[in-house]
């Protein structure tokens, strides 16, 4: 379903902040796979995230998308297929419009329709039918705008506009980082039951490592721009926070330095 191949990316080049993003990035997905990303600050998790939507062209490599070369396609072209939540809450709506207005925006571009607020019966029991299922109350506020809700029901509907239509991509770029812990909590359960609903091929960047090992199937660990652990399966079933460490320190010959995580992983080990 997704293929890195061999990506590279420099930024400023020729200059002495000259910076090595993303060094022969190698990555394959299966069509429904769940695959968490972690790694530390600088790692090339972001950097991968932009390459795929388009955000950034990769200076060699391929990128491709159910079997079709993306590498050089415009970002808003890629933004049809590919669903991306971000972790500002702020990002992926229109605040000024309302839930509705919002998801007739990504409705009606991923369906090819004319960009227009003109709904019909038929659209709206659509967007109540899918903001019940989040057990939120949304649907009982589809005409208040976006900008007056929290952070969490911002997130349900940029979750929701990714996802109304199916997308063959969807990544979730840290997008429970800002929300309070319960807060967080349900919207990764809505994150997870709209993925195992709908099959979809899903990267997930989190600062969680006990997250990273609890969500999905399989999770990678980038450093310096490359994929240096790639775990799934009874390895990663077995597989405890200090393992994790231990396999990235044994990997990169240095301390993983992300502070936000091992501040969660304490966490974790005292809840335990």
């Amino acid at each position: 379903m997704l293929d890195i191949e061999n990506v590279y990316l420099t930024f400023f080049k020729g200059t002495p902040n000259e910076h090595t993003a993303l060094d022969g990035l190698d990555l394959h997905l299966d069509e429904g796979e769940f695959v968490t990303v972690v790694g530390s600050n600088g790692a090339g998790k972001s950097t991968m995230f932009n390459a795929i939507c388009g955000t950034f062209m990769p200076d060699s490599g391929r990128i491709l998308l159910g079997g079709e070369d993306i590498t050089y396609v415009r970002d808003f072209k890629r933004a049809k297929s590919i669903g991306r939540v971000f972790q500002d809450p702020m990002k992926g709506t229109a605040p000024d419009l309302t839930i509705e207005e919002n998801l007739a925006l990504a409705y009606s571009r991923s369906k090819k329709k004319a960009l227009a607020f003109a709904l019909n019966k038929k659209d709206l029991d659509v967007f109540r039918t899918a903001l019940a299922q989040m057990n939120m109350g949304l649907e009982d506020r589809m005409k208040t705008k976006v900008g007056l809700l929290s952070g969490g029901q911002r997130q349900v509907v940029t979750l929701l506009m990714c996802t109304l239509v199916t997308p063959k991509l969807l990544l979730l770029d840290e997008h429970t980082a800002a929300l309070d812990p319960q807060t967080s909590d349900k919207i990764m359960k809505i994150t997870q039951d709209i993925v195992r609903e709908r099959n979809l091929t899903t990267l997930m960047i989190t600062h969680n490592l006990n997250s990273a090992l609890r969500t999905g199937s399989r999770t990678i660990m980038m450093d310096s721009g490359k994929i240096i652990l790639d775990v799934s399966g009874e390895q990663r079933d077995k597989m405890s926070l200090q393992d994790l460490l231990d396999m990235y320190s044994a990997k990169s010959s240095k301390v993983f330095d992300n502070d936000r995580m091992l501040l969660t992983k304490d966490r974790a080990d005292k809840q335990d």
